[in-house]
């Protein structure tokens, strides 16, 4: 298995199953409903507006992998249009878990000499510290959601 191919596995593994620390973001989202997801906890963001900025970035590097320029802005991260039907909130999750399967596919068409290339722009760093920075945000929020929803649901 090459470099790429165990990262998209590590990759699909927090978004749908497998990895060592037994959680990941579908079976964590798959009881969570549009009100459990907009709900606020103290300062907090929401369960809906980190799910958001999750796929944010994964939404823009997938344009990148699919041959498309780096058009992203940290400051646009977090600006989660109203949800408020459950509809609009299984699009999101829908959208997120999609656009996971899609990056993974992506990253396994690379080869593993571009990971120490520049990513888009030398500024950003390697595409090896962005691939896998992705992955370890991931970890990061989930995490988040993770507690949040454990207080939402009182357990």
């Amino acid at each position: 298995m090459t470099t790429l191919q165990q990262m998209a596995k590590h990759f699909r593994d927090v978004h749908f199953g497998g990895n060592w620390t037994s959680v990941n973001l579908k079976d964590t989202l798959a009881d969570v409903d549009w009100q459990m997801a907009t709900t606020p906890v103290h300062s907090l963001n929401t369960i809906a507006v980190l799910v958001f900025h999750v796929n944010y970035y994964v939404s823009a590097v997938l344009k990148v992998l699919q041959g498309g320029a780096l058009q992203a802005s940290d400051k646009f991260s977090f600006d989660l249009p109203p949800i408020t039907s459950e509809e609009e909130w299984q699009q999101l999750v829908t959208k997120t878990l999609t656009e996971a399967g899609t990056f993974a596919d992506a990253m396994e068409q690379l080869e593993d000499k571009q990971l120490a290339e520049d990513f888009t722009d030398g500024k950003y760093g390697t595409w090896y510290r962005n691939l896998a920075g992705i992955i370890e945000h991931t970890h990061y929020h989930l995490g988040q959601i993770t507690i949040i929803k454990k207080i939402i649901k009182g357990t």
